[in-house]
């Protein structure tokens, strides 16, 4: 799976044609549980009440794919048809059984859900993160495999970096992921969680938090003006804060210089030091 990723997967999502080995089947909701691997914590109410009310007029279009485990089947791609068909009152769903390793049934949830596009922000980030994680990829290889840019992935990334409770108010989407990256921006990370609460209290927008955030930083003490960095070392911080997303300063001195590497959690200190391996 790991070399084909995003290429080579259409034959294992719904609406291809099957091998001649397989066949769909129909199989009791009851006997269906879900996919422990699945990305997506927020499953919408209206759109499955939507899909569920499709489902009553004209059916399950295109069945869902499952795997064995025991006497149960475990969802690899099609939950929201499972959910929407149980509250539609159907007793039973069609179904591709297919057998699957635990790496390619994670895999083939995650990237389903991408290429849905209705992620959370938090979501696609944890998404991203597994995948690299599976797959042993940087954020480079895993942009080249799924046509999206570096930026992107690791802007993403980044957002894992926030607050569990801060995480959870962009889950909700009652932060977006512009509050995110701007409370990033912080150089207090003490103040992310406070200011994000005042975020909602006061309903501010991106440009007035970003605006906030740089009031803040204005008071937290820098180096002085004497001290500028040449543009060789400047450039050198760029690089290195894009690869790793995240905040790095170089200091140097007359002979010797050291380089600052920020993380915020266990999780994002495990991820840095995988990407330094890599390197």
């Amino acid at each position: 799976m790991a070399k084909g990723l995003g290429k080579g997967l259409s034959a294992l999502f719904p609406g291809e044609s099957l091998s001649e080995q397989e066949k769909v089947e129909h199989i009791h909701v009851k006997s269906i549980k879900p996919n422990p691997y699945q990305p997506r914590k927020v499953f919408a109410k209206e759109a499955i009440e939507e899909l569920s009310d499709s489902i009553q007029e004209h059916g399950i279009l295109q069945p869902i794919i499952v795997r064995k485990i025991g006497t149960a089947y475990e969802i690899v791609a099609g939950e929201r048809r499972v959910r929407a068909a149980k509250m539609a009152g159907e007793d039973e769903v069609p179904a591709i059984i297919r057998q699957l390793t635990d790496e390619e049934t994670m895999e083939i949830a995650i990237l389903e859900n991408l290429q849905r596009e209705d992620l959370t922000p938090i979501e696609e980030a944890e998404a991203y993160n597994q995948l690299m994680d599976n797959l042993r990829l940087t954020q480079e290889q895993l942009a080249f495999r799924l046509g999206k840019s570096r930026s992107h992935i690791a802007n993403h990334i980044r957002l894992l970096a926030l607050p569990e409770k801060v995480r959870v108010f962009i889950t909700e989407r009652t932060l977006s992921m512009g509050h995110g990256r701007a409370l990033l921006g912080l150089q207090k990370k003490a103040q992310i969680l406070p200011i994000a609460e005042r975020v909602l209290k006061e309903g501010l927008n991106v440009r007035q938090l970003e605006r906030l955030v740089q009031q803040l930083n204005e008071n937290v003490p820098r180096e002085t003006k004497d001290e500028k960095k040449d543009l060789f070392l400047q450039e050198r911080e760029s690089t290195l804060r894009d690869y790793l997303g995240t905040s790095v300063k170089i200091k140097k001195t007359k002979n010797k210089g050291k380089i600052e590497i920020e993380f915020f959690s266990e999780e994002d200190l495990e991820r840095i030091l995988e990407l330094l391996k890599e390197s």
